[in-house]
C-alpha cells in the first residue's frame, strides 16, 4: 500500500525520496491505493506545488497503476480508522492508509509514518 507521500515524491525530482518512489511506483513491486491518495496528490502537487501538468501526470500514473484496484473507504474502514485515528492521533486521511494496510496485511510505504513506525520508506520496500 502506497500513500499519497510516496505519489508526490515519485512526482517531484527535487524530492531526496524521488528515485526510489518512481522505481517503486513503477512497477518494480505490486502496489496499490485509497481512492482518497488521487485527491491527496492533486491538493498536493496541484495546489500547494502550483503544478498542475505534474498532478495530471500523476493522476494517470495511479490509475495506470492501480486501475479500478484502488481500494474505497467502506463503512467498515471507516470504522477501523476511526479506531487508528485514536489509537495514533494521525489525520483521518494517514489512518485509512493504515487501516487499510492492516486490514489486508500489506505492507505501508509512506514518507510521512515512517517515524511513528507505522509504514517503511520506499528504499526499504524495494530492497528488504
Amino acid at each position: 500500500m502506497i500513500d499519497a507521500s510516496v505519489w508526490v515524491a515519485a512526482g517531484m525530482p527535487v524530492n531526496p525520496s524521488y528515485a526510489e518512489a518512481s522505481a517503486l511506483v513503477q512497477g518494480r513491486v505490486a502496489v496499490s491505493a485509497l481512492d482518497l491518495t488521487l485527491y491527496e496528490v492533486i491538493n498536493a502537487v496541484g495546489r500547494q506545488y502550483r503544478q498542475p501538468e505534474v498532478a495530471r501526470r500523476l493522476v494517470q500514473a495511479i490509475l495506470g497503476t492501480c486501475g479500478d484496484d484502488l481500494l474505497r473507504v467502506d463503512r467498515a474502514l471507516a470504522t477501523e480508522l476511526a479506531d487508528v485515528v485514536e489509537e495514533h492521533g494521525l489525520s483521518s486521511y494517514d489512518a485509512a492508509y493504515v487501516a487499510a494496510a492492516r486490514r489486508y496485511g500489506w505492507q505501508l510505504v509512506s514518507l510521512d509514518l515512517v517515524s511513528k513506525g507505522l509504514a517503511v520508506t520506499p528504499d526499504a520496500a524495494l530492497y528488504p
